[in-house]
């Protein structure tokens, strides 16, 4: 599914209509979530190192750090991207968050973190049953990636299942929680 719509990149101009015409929408069921998270947070910086060596750096921007829940799916992750790229939350002439990352065209840090869907809800240890398993992770997190690659000029990313080192400077600071 995914893979069709990207395929419309190599032949031509890729538009939210049309990644969103070729991924097919699904209802959630009463008892079904479906919503990968994403923390935002608006940066002067931000980079990653594995092992000692950089990996990814960014400037002025948004560090993204996306959890993927059991139910979620490719039009989730899609929606996720949509709404990160167009929410506002950077400056505009009047000092108000006004602007999107795509109208600021700041730069994009995505970084895959499975412990933000952990359910903390009772004990002392987050249990991560209410985070998907690993395959799923990481194909809704290369299909985040992948469509935000299309859609936006300056993309970073961590790597999936590596112990990363995300440093930042958080502009504000400005952080937001949001779910597809």
């Amino acid at each position: 599914m995914v893979a069709s719509a990207l395929r419309l990149a190599a032949g031509g101009i890729v538009t939210r209509a049309s990644l969103s015409e070729a991924l097919p929408r699904r209802r959630a069921k009463s008892n079904e979530v479906i919503n990968l998270i994403g923390l935002l947070q608006r940066v002067t910086a931000a980079g990653i190192e594995i092992d000692g060596s950089r990996v990814a750096s960014i400037g002025p921007g948004l560090v993204v750090l996306l959890a993927v829940r059991p139910a979620d799916d490719e039009a989730a992750a899609l929606r996720l991207l949509d709404r990160l790229l167009q929410y506002r939350i950077f400056a505009d002439e009047s000092g108000k968050m006004n602007l999107s990352l795509t109208q600021t065209q700041g730069d994009l840090l995505l970084v895959p973190q499975f412990t933000l869907a952990a359910d903390t809800h009772k004990g002392l240890r987050p249990g991560f049953s209410t985070a998907a398993a690993p395959e799923q992770g990481r194909r809704l997190f290369d299909t985040v990636v992948a469509a935000a690659r299309v859609r936006h000029p300056r993309v970073e990313t961590g790597v999936f299942g590596a112990h990363m080192r995300v440093s930042l400077t958080n502009d504000g600071p400005v952080t937001f929680w949001l779910e597809s």
